[in-house]
């Protein structure tokens, strides 16, 4: 069982790939699943995740608190920024470009620490980062989608952050304390947690992909060019932040991958209880699901053969004080 699971995690990335082709050219299986079921899904991804956290992961937010400001900066600007321009840039219909501005402004991925380790980057920080992110998410991701799609979409601001906070906090934070509280259990089902996020995720790009496929083959190939441009910016953008500021390529790493790796999976929740109207808006959270994932591998290895650069001693200094 333990092989099988480590098999799914590691070929995570192939399995998202083969389901989203299978549930374009085979959707009615996937149509047959309604598509609030996407949210119990992501809460039980979000759940997963606080049953790994652990209170000495939050140090980092205060022992290096710098680090993890840059990189929340760099999170919740670089993306939404890059969003917009993309879709001005490639004049998307209102409800694509929403869809693309949703993944710009939700909090990096819970996919982003799996990566951040094989890229041999610090994971402390990417952990630290995911964390702080996501909890600024019930604030920053309704705010930064009203201010970049509230002029051609009615966005319910309140209402997206009601939803974070059940569909992404409460199980957090739900995992967190049966992490504290029941340590057997917890243990146990850490190993096979990687498995069952990586299962979560395929399926409810199947089930987007399926919701959307006819309009997916007709409008698929911008779609897809914008999800890799916004992605890919999203890498070299936060890793040249890191390199300007001096930071070593460790941080660097770190900050590229977390900046780079959204939860588009919560942007396609989102997408679906508060946009019906704009049936498309999920389709751009899809294809980033299915496209980080392949180039975190990619990035993962290119960032793995280099060797770790010394810090900025002025940078280090000015950290201390």
């Amino acid at each position: 069982m333990k092989r099988i699971c480590d098999f799914i995690a590691r070929w995570m990335g192939v399995l998202v790939l083969l389901m989203a082709a299978v549930s374009l050219l085979m959707p009615a299986p996937f149509n047959r699943i309604d598509t609030q079921a996407i949210n119990p899904m992501l809460g039980l991804i979000m759940f997963g995740m606080g049953l790994t956290l652990k209170p000495e992961d939050f140090r980092v937010v205060f022992s290096r608190p710098k680090d993890v400001l840059i990189g929340c900066l760099a999170q919740f600007t670089i993306m939404p920024l890059m969003a917009w321009l993309l879709t001005r840039t490639f004049a998307l219909p209102a409800d694509l470009a929403l869809g693309v501005i949703l993944v710009g402004c939700c909090p990096g991925g819970t996919a982003s620490n799996v990566i951040t380790y094989l890229a041999k980057g610090d994971l402390a920080l990417s952990v630290g980062m995911t964390a702080t992110s996501t909890l600024l998410a019930p604030l920053m991701t309704p705010l930064l989608t009203w201010l970049m799609a509230g002029t051609f979409v009615q966005v319910d601001a309140w209402g997206m952050l009601l939803s974070i906070v059940y569909v992404v906090i409460a199980p957090i934070v739900a995992g967190f304390l049966i992490q504290k509280y029941l340590p057997t259990f917890t243990r146990h089902a850490v190993a096979y947690l990687p498995a069952f996020s990586s299962v979560m995720i395929t399926l409810t790009v199947g089930i987007v992909v399926g919701h959307n496929a006819e309009r997916l083959l007709n409008s698929g190939l911008i779609i897809l060019s914008v999800v890799i441009l916004h992605n890919l910016s999203g890498l070299a953008l936060g890793y040249g932040i890191g390199r300007l500021l001096g930071l070593s390529h460790s941080k660097r790493a770190a900050i590229s991958i977390e900046v780079g790796m959204q939860n588009s999976g919560l942007a396609c929740s989102l997408a679906t209880l508060h946009f019906a109207s704009a049936p498309l808006a999920t389709i751009p959270g899809a294809f980033f699901s299915v496209w980080h994932n392949i180039s975190g591998a990619l990035v993962a290895k290119l960032y793995s053969m280099q060797e770790d650069t010394p810090e900025c001693p002025s940078c280090r200094n000015r950290q201390k004080k």
